[in-house]
C-alpha cells in the first residue's frame, strides 16, 4: 500500500485578497484567490485588462503583499515576512523575465547576468563563471562582452532568461515574455522556456495571447479578481 504523502505545492495561495483605495473608491483587485502550483508545472495566467492577473503576478513575485490571505512559497508563508526577508526570498527563489527585458544598458551580457548574484553575495569569481555557463546555455557565449544595444530583441530576452536563472530560483515568473518580440522570435523564446520546464523548472507566465498560452501545461484564467477557469492541457 502506497502511503506516500502528496507533493507539497511550490506555490500555494490561500484566500488571497488585494484591495486598493483610489480616492473615494475601493478597488478589489483580488477577491479570494486559491491557487496551488506543483514543482515542475508550467502555468499560463490569462485574463482581460482589469481582471486581476497583473496583481496576482505581483503577489506571486513578492512585489506586493496580499491585503488578506496567505502565500506559501516553498512551504513558507511569505505574506507574514518582513520587507528584508521578502527581498531575500525574491532574489534567491524567484527568477523574473519581463516583457521589456529590463537589462542594464551600460552592462555587458555577462555583467547583466551577474546582477542577481551580486545582490545575493556570490563571490565575484564564482559569479563570473556561473554567468559564462548561463550565457552558453542560452546560446550567447559568443556575445559575452556585448551590450544590450548590440543585441536583437530575442537575444536580449535570452540574456534576461539567463539572468533569471542566476541564483537557481524555485520558480521562473514571466510577464508577457514575448510581448515585445515578433512571432518567430517569440516561438524561439517559448522553446527555451519549454526546455527549461522539461528539465524541471517551474514556470509561471502571464500572457494575453492564446498561442503563447498553448505552450503551457495548464491555463488559469482570472476574471473580476477571481479564478474563473483552471484547465490542465497536458501532463
Amino acid at each position: 500500500m502506497n502511503t506516500a504523502a502528496p507533493p507539497v505545492p511550490v506555490v500555494r495561495i490561500v484566500d488571497v485578497t488585494k484591495t486598493y483605495t483610489m480616492g473615494d473608491e475601493t478597488v478589489h483587485a483580488l477577491a479570494g484567490v486559491d491557487l496551488d502550483i506543483l514543482e515542475g508545472d508550467f502555468v499560463a495566467i490569462m485574463g482581460p485588462s482589469g481582471s486581476g492577473k497583473s496583481t496576482l503576478l505581483n503577489v506571486l513575485g513578492c512585489l506586493d503583499r496580499p491585503s488578506t490571505g496567505s502565500y506559501f512559497l516553498g512551504g513558507v508563508d511569505v505574506a507574514k515576512m518582513t520587507d528584508d526577508e521578502i527581498s531575500a526570498i525574491r532574489s534567491r527563489r524567484i527568477g523574473f523575465i519581463f516583457q521589456s527585458f529590463n537589462l542594464i544598458p551600460s552592462h555587458t551580457v555577462l555583467e547583466n547576468i551577474e546582477v542577481p548574484m551580486f545582490y545575493a553575495g556570490t563571490p565575484p569569481a564564482k559569479a563570473r563563471e556561473r554567468a559564462k555557463e548561463l550565457a552558453s546555455l542560452v546560446q550567447l557565449g559568443h556575445r559575452n562582452d556585448h551590450r544590450p544595444t548590440q543585441l536583437s530583441g530575442g537575444q536580449q530576452q535570452r540574456v534576461a532568461i539567463a539572468r533569471a536563472l542566476a541564483n537557481d530560483p524555485m520558480i521562473l515568473l514571466c510577464d508577457e515574455p514575448t510581448g515585445n518580440l515578433d512571432s518567430a522570435t517569440g516561438v524561439e523564446i517559448m522553446k527555451f522556456l519549454t526546455r527549461l520546464n522539461e528539465e524541471g523548472r517551474t514556470v509561471i507566465m502571464v500572457t494575453h495571447e492564446d498561442d503563447i498560452a498553448a505552450w503551457a501545461k495548464r491555463v488559469v484564467r482570472v476574471r473580476d479578481g477571481r479564478i474563473s477557469e483552471d484547465v490542465r492541457r497536458r501532463a
